[in-house]
């Protein structure tokens, strides 16, 4: 099981590392209407094809998350990277309903 980062671990980890990868694993038209700022798409259904190219290298500091704490599309993207040998990889399990919910800022395309 990966590990879980509370929205206050998250901003701590974000300010603290500016290179962390965070990843959206929804569904496209959801990543297109809204994403946390600087997030990447990467669907829970094409991990393998799109990791390599997201993230470059396998000790990246990786944050991964979906529409809620009830979304299981995080948690399944999360194993199959640490599964592909990401060695770094968390699940903001909140998601973008508590980010929403905190007022916080999002990024539209």
């Amino acid at each position: 099981m990966s590990k879980t980062l509370s929205l206050n671990e998250l901003q701590t980890r974000l300010q603290a590392n500016p290179g962390i990868v965070l990843l959206e694993a929804l569904p496209e038209k959801y990543y297109q209407d809204w994403h946390l700022p600087g997030a990447k798409h990467m669907p829970h259904d094409a991990v393998g094809a799109l990791a390599p190219t997201l993230i470059s290298d396998k000790s990246s500091e990786v944050v991964v998350y979906c529409a809620s704490n009830t979304c299981q599309n995080s948690h399944i993207a999360a194993r199959v990277l640490t599964q592909l040998g990401y060695s770094n990889v968390a699940v903001y399990a909140g998601g973008k309903e508590e980010w929403h919910d905190a007022g916080l800022p999002a990024q539209r395309n």
